[in-house]
């Protein structure tokens, strides 16, 4: 009786651990659409299946939808919350690109302030790498989104 309660109990938690990531993952904002919290307008005006950033964010499968046009118009209307890095090398620029993990020391954190007002999605954290914006996965290192030339 003993030996088949430990059964169920492994059966059960193998389940548990092979369907957990990929509810996780399969609404990563967790109902709220696109943004919350602090950027209000992100949520109402670009909710989510808006458009898309370079056409390449699905808004479906609870996968975030960026408006490229309006990431780039919070940049420009917060110029002083963040600085043009140098152009990555060719080499290291290729291997920035969207499904590929981010490569190490690549990239960099962005202001507090600028971050305030960039649209929020659970899971993800904006960084910048090079003159890049990008949106990656925070539990995977998995590159969401790219902005090329988006801080230049």
């Amino acid at each position: 009786m003993v030996k088949r309660r430990w059964s169920l109990v492994a059966v059960a938690t193998s389940i548990a651990l092979a369907v957990g990531p990929s509810l996780s993952l399969a609404d990563p904002n967790n109902g709220k659409g696109q943004g919350h919290g602090k950027n209000q307008h992100s949520q109402g005006q670009h909710g989510q299946g808006q458009g898309h950033a370079g056409g390449s964010a699905g808004g479906g499968h609870g996968n975030p939808s960026i408006d490229r046009g309006y990431v780039l118009d919070i940049l420009a209307g917060h110029r002083s919350y963040w600085s043009a890095g140098p152009a990555l090398p060719p080499g290291i620029q290729k291997n920035l690109a969207r499904g590929k993990p981010l490569p190490p020391g690549i990239a960099k954190k962005l202001d507090g302030r600028l971050l305030g007002q960039l649209p929020h999605y659970d899971g993800y954290e904006w960084m910048q790498a090079g003159v890049d914006l990008i949106l990656v996965a925070v539990a995977t290192g998995i590159i969401y989104e790219v902005l090329n030339g988006a801080l230049d």
